[in-house]
Protein backbone atom coordinates (compact mmCIF):
# COMPACT_ATOMS: atom_id res chain seq x y z
CA UNK A 1 0.00 0.00 0.00
CA UNK A 2 2.87 2.50 0.52
CA UNK A 3 3.82 1.44 -2.57
CA UNK A 4 0.86 2.42 -4.17
CA UNK A 5 0.68 5.91 -2.19
CA UNK A 6 4.22 6.46 -3.82
CA UNK A 7 3.35 6.22 -7.07
CA UNK A 8 -0.62 7.86 -7.07
CA UNK A 9 -0.09 10.69 -4.72
CA UNK A 10 -3.01 11.64 -2.67
CA UNK A 11 -5.15 8.81 -3.62
CA UNK A 12 -7.27 6.20 -1.31
CA UNK A 13 -5.52 2.93 -1.48
CA UNK A 14 -8.02 0.32 -0.64
CA UNK A 15 -6.89 -3.34 0.08
CA UNK A 16 -8.55 -6.63 2.44
CA UNK A 17 -6.59 -7.91 5.27
CA UNK A 18 -6.88 -11.48 6.58
CA UNK A 19 -8.59 -12.25 10.08
CA UNK A 20 -5.38 -13.71 11.72
CA UNK A 21 -2.98 -10.38 10.51
CA UNK A 22 -1.63 -8.19 13.08
CA UNK A 23 -2.70 -4.88 14.86
CA UNK A 24 -1.60 -2.65 17.65
CA UNK A 25 -3.93 -1.36 19.97
CA UNK A 26 -3.43 0.35 23.37
CA UNK A 27 0.14 -1.34 23.04
CA UNK A 28 -1.28 -4.53 22.76
CA UNK A 29 -0.85 -6.95 19.64
CA UNK A 30 -4.25 -8.44 18.31
CA UNK A 31 -5.63 -10.56 15.87
CA UNK A 32 -7.99 -8.68 13.93
CA UNK A 33 -11.01 -11.04 14.52
CA UNK A 34 -10.64 -11.18 18.40
CA UNK A 35 -9.98 -6.89 17.74
CA UNK A 36 -13.17 -6.70 16.39
CA UNK A 37 -14.92 -9.24 18.81
CA UNK A 38 -14.00 -7.12 21.60
CA UNK A 39 -15.27 -3.86 19.91
CA UNK A 40 -17.97 -5.22 17.42
CA UNK A 41 -19.48 -3.41 14.50
CA UNK A 42 -22.50 -1.42 14.02
CA UNK A 43 -25.69 -2.16 11.34
CA UNK A 44 -25.50 0.62 8.73
CA UNK A 45 -27.25 0.88 5.02
CA UNK A 46 -24.70 1.23 1.82
CA UNK A 47 -25.27 1.90 -1.75
CA UNK A 48 -23.67 -1.11 -3.80
CA UNK A 49 -21.77 0.50 -6.74
CA UNK A 50 -24.55 3.69 -6.23
CA UNK A 51 -27.50 1.44 -7.50
CA UNK A 52 -28.67 -1.21 -4.59
CA UNK A 53 -28.64 -0.71 -1.31
CA UNK A 54 -27.41 -3.24 1.29
CA UNK A 55 -27.94 -3.90 5.29
CA UNK A 56 -24.48 -4.47 6.63
CA UNK A 57 -22.61 -4.56 10.41
CA UNK A 58 -19.42 -2.28 10.35
CA UNK A 59 -16.92 -1.71 12.60
CA UNK A 60 -14.15 0.53 11.87
CA UNK A 61 -11.12 1.93 13.75
CA UNK A 62 -7.61 3.02 13.03
CA UNK A 63 -4.76 1.06 13.79
CA UNK A 64 -1.65 0.16 13.35
CA UNK A 65 -1.38 -2.96 10.65
CA UNK A 66 2.10 -4.96 11.93
CA UNK A 67 1.82 -6.31 8.19
CA UNK A 68 2.17 -3.20 6.40
CA UNK A 69 3.83 -1.31 9.24
CA UNK A 70 1.84 2.21 9.90
CA UNK A 71 -1.22 3.63 10.99
CA UNK A 72 -4.18 2.17 8.63
CA UNK A 73 -8.13 2.92 8.42
CA UNK A 74 -9.08 -0.92 9.05
CA UNK A 75 -12.78 -1.82 8.54
CA UNK A 76 -14.92 -5.23 9.49
CA UNK A 77 -17.86 -5.63 7.51
CA UNK A 78 -20.56 -8.35 7.19
CA UNK A 79 -23.35 -8.57 5.13
CA UNK A 80 -26.62 -10.00 6.54
CA UNK A 81 -26.45 -13.62 4.89
CA UNK A 82 -22.13 -13.63 5.70
CA UNK A 83 -21.26 -15.78 9.08
CA UNK A 84 -17.98 -14.01 9.62
CA UNK A 85 -16.18 -10.49 8.73
CA UNK A 86 -14.51 -9.38 6.05
CA UNK A 87 -11.94 -7.11 6.73
CA UNK A 88 -10.41 -3.90 4.55
CA UNK A 89 -7.67 -1.76 4.59
CA UNK A 90 -7.56 2.02 3.82
CA UNK A 91 -4.45 4.33 3.53
CA UNK A 92 -5.99 7.56 3.86
CA UNK A 93 -7.44 8.17 7.65
CA UNK A 94 -9.26 11.28 6.56
CA UNK A 95 -11.97 9.48 5.08
CA UNK A 96 -15.12 8.03 6.23
CA UNK A 97 -16.08 4.51 7.08
CA UNK A 98 -19.16 4.23 4.76
CA UNK A 99 -17.13 6.03 2.30
CA UNK A 100 -14.48 3.82 2.03
CA UNK A 101 -16.97 0.64 2.36
CA UNK A 102 -18.98 2.40 -0.83
CA UNK A 103 -15.65 3.04 -2.93
CA UNK A 104 -14.67 -1.03 -2.27
CA UNK A 105 -17.99 -2.07 -3.77
CA UNK A 106 -16.57 -0.40 -6.95
CA UNK A 107 -13.63 -3.12 -7.38
CA UNK A 108 -16.81 -5.11 -9.32
CA UNK A 109 -15.89 -2.95 -12.18
CA UNK A 110 -12.29 -4.25 -12.74
CA UNK A 111 -13.55 -7.73 -12.14
CA UNK A 112 -16.16 -7.03 -15.21
CA UNK A 113 -13.92 -5.74 -17.27
CA UNK A 114 -11.58 -8.96 -16.57
CA UNK A 115 -14.66 -11.15 -17.62
CA UNK A 116 -15.64 -8.81 -20.95
CA UNK A 117 -11.78 -9.79 -21.49
CA UNK A 118 -12.10 -13.56 -21.37
CA UNK A 119 -15.99 -13.63 -22.68
CA UNK A 120 -16.19 -11.01 -25.87
CA UNK A 121 -12.45 -10.42 -27.07
CA UNK A 122 -10.25 -13.92 -26.99
CA UNK A 123 -8.27 -13.65 -23.87
CA UNK A 124 -10.27 -17.12 -22.58
CA UNK A 125 -8.60 -20.61 -22.67
CA UNK A 126 -9.29 -20.87 -25.93
CA UNK A 127 -6.65 -17.83 -27.19
CA UNK A 128 -4.52 -18.76 -29.96
CA UNK A 129 -0.98 -16.49 -29.81
CA UNK A 130 -0.10 -17.35 -26.42
CA UNK A 131 3.00 -15.44 -24.41
CA UNK A 132 3.68 -11.96 -24.07
CA UNK A 133 4.09 -11.21 -27.74
CA UNK A 134 0.07 -12.80 -27.81
CA UNK A 135 -0.96 -11.14 -25.15
CA UNK A 136 0.16 -7.60 -26.22
CA UNK A 137 -1.37 -7.72 -29.41
CA UNK A 138 -4.76 -9.83 -27.84
CA UNK A 139 -4.81 -6.02 -25.92
CA UNK A 140 -4.43 -3.73 -28.47
CA UNK A 141 -7.22 -5.76 -30.63
CA UNK A 142 -9.17 -5.95 -27.48
CA UNK A 143 -9.26 -2.09 -27.02
CA UNK A 144 -9.58 -0.86 -30.95
CA UNK A 145 -12.35 -2.96 -30.79
CA UNK A 146 -14.24 -1.23 -27.63
CA UNK A 147 -12.85 2.14 -28.87
CA UNK A 148 -14.81 1.26 -32.20
CA UNK A 149 -17.98 -0.05 -30.75
CA UNK A 150 -18.03 3.05 -28.63
CA UNK A 151 -18.18 5.46 -31.45
CA UNK A 152 -21.09 3.46 -32.74
CA UNK A 153 -23.99 5.89 -33.56
CA UNK A 154 -26.23 4.04 -31.07
CA UNK A 155 -24.09 4.95 -28.51
CA UNK A 156 -22.71 8.23 -29.16
CA UNK A 157 -26.75 9.34 -29.25
CA UNK A 158 -26.92 7.56 -25.70
CA UNK A 159 -23.55 10.11 -24.73
CA UNK A 160 -25.50 12.77 -26.02
CA UNK A 161 -28.50 12.26 -24.36
CA UNK A 162 -26.52 11.26 -20.87
CA UNK A 163 -28.00 7.83 -20.80
CA UNK A 164 -26.06 4.80 -20.01
CA UNK A 165 -24.20 3.17 -23.06
CA UNK A 166 -24.43 -0.23 -23.74
CA UNK A 167 -22.73 -3.23 -22.95
CA UNK A 168 -20.08 -3.82 -25.49
CA UNK A 169 -20.97 -7.66 -25.41
CA UNK A 170 -25.21 -7.02 -26.66
CA UNK A 171 -23.94 -4.13 -28.81
CA UNK A 172 -21.53 -6.87 -30.86
CA UNK A 173 -23.94 -9.20 -30.81
CA UNK A 174 -26.89 -6.74 -32.30
CA UNK A 175 -24.35 -5.63 -34.78
CA UNK A 176 -24.42 -9.35 -35.77
CA UNK A 177 -27.82 -9.84 -36.31
CA UNK A 178 -28.09 -6.11 -38.27
CA UNK A 179 -25.15 -7.73 -40.56
CA UNK A 180 -27.10 -10.74 -41.04
CA UNK A 181 -30.28 -8.57 -42.34
CA UNK A 182 -28.21 -6.32 -44.30
CA UNK A 183 -27.41 -9.41 -46.12
CA UNK A 184 -30.42 -10.87 -46.27
CA UNK A 185 -32.02 -7.40 -47.30
CA UNK A 186 -29.27 -7.18 -50.41
CA UNK A 187 -30.01 -10.32 -51.45
CA UNK A 188 -33.75 -10.31 -51.29
CA UNK A 189 -33.82 -7.01 -52.89
CA UNK A 190 -36.54 -6.16 -54.93
CA UNK A 191 -37.93 -9.43 -55.13
CA UNK A 192 -41.12 -11.32 -54.40
CA UNK A 193 -39.84 -11.89 -50.97
CA UNK A 194 -39.49 -8.38 -49.62
CA UNK A 195 -42.62 -7.77 -47.52
CA UNK A 196 -41.53 -11.18 -45.28
CA UNK A 197 -37.92 -9.89 -44.61
CA UNK A 198 -39.31 -7.50 -42.72
CA UNK A 199 -41.64 -9.46 -40.84
CA UNK A 200 -38.70 -11.80 -40.26
CA UNK A 201 -36.19 -8.01 -39.19
CA UNK A 202 -39.23 -7.13 -36.64
CA UNK A 203 -39.20 -10.72 -35.56
CA UNK A 204 -35.52 -10.90 -35.45
CA UNK A 205 -34.30 -8.12 -33.90
CA UNK A 206 -35.55 -8.18 -30.55
CA UNK A 207 -33.90 -11.26 -29.68
CA UNK A 208 -31.02 -9.44 -29.06
CA UNK A 209 -31.80 -6.52 -27.13
CA UNK A 210 -29.20 -3.48 -26.27
CA UNK A 211 -28.68 -4.05 -22.54
CA UNK A 212 -27.83 -0.84 -20.26
CA UNK A 213 -24.31 -1.19 -18.69
CA UNK A 214 -23.59 -0.81 -14.75
CA UNK A 215 -19.96 -0.14 -15.92
CA UNK A 216 -20.58 3.78 -16.50
CA UNK A 217 -22.62 3.77 -13.07
CA UNK A 218 -23.99 7.02 -15.09
CA UNK A 219 -25.93 9.08 -12.40
CA UNK A 220 -25.44 7.02 -9.06
CA UNK A 221 -24.85 8.34 -5.95
CA UNK A 222 -21.00 7.01 -5.15
CA UNK A 223 -20.44 8.57 -2.26
CA UNK A 224 -18.04 11.01 -1.32
CA UNK A 225 -14.67 9.47 -2.44
CA UNK A 226 -12.61 12.12 -1.07
CA UNK A 227 -11.29 12.84 1.87
CA UNK A 228 -13.36 14.82 4.94
CA UNK A 229 -11.71 17.86 6.07
CA UNK A 230 -12.93 17.35 9.81
CA UNK A 231 -11.61 14.59 10.17
CA UNK A 232 -8.08 15.76 8.96
CA UNK A 233 -7.16 16.23 13.15
CA UNK A 234 -8.47 12.43 13.76
CA UNK A 235 -6.06 11.40 10.89
CA UNK A 236 -3.00 13.55 12.85
CA UNK A 237 -3.95 12.50 16.44
CA UNK A 238 -4.31 8.56 14.99
CA UNK A 239 -0.43 8.90 13.19
CA UNK A 240 0.55 9.99 16.93
CA UNK A 241 -0.59 7.32 19.07
CA UNK A 242 0.19 3.55 18.91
Amino acid sequence: MQQANQIFAETQVISQLRHNQKIQYRERTWHLSDYFKAYPGVPQTIKVRGFDTAQVIVGSARLYVEAQKCKCFVIAIRYSDEPEYRYLVASDLTWRTLDIVQAYTLRWLVEVTIEDLKVYEGWGQSTKPPGVEGSRRGLILSRLCDHCLLLHPEQQARVARRQPLCTIGSRKQNLKMESFISWLDNWLNESKFAEQLEQLTQAILPIVPLQPSKKHIHGQDLGRLEPTPALKYRGIEAQAIV
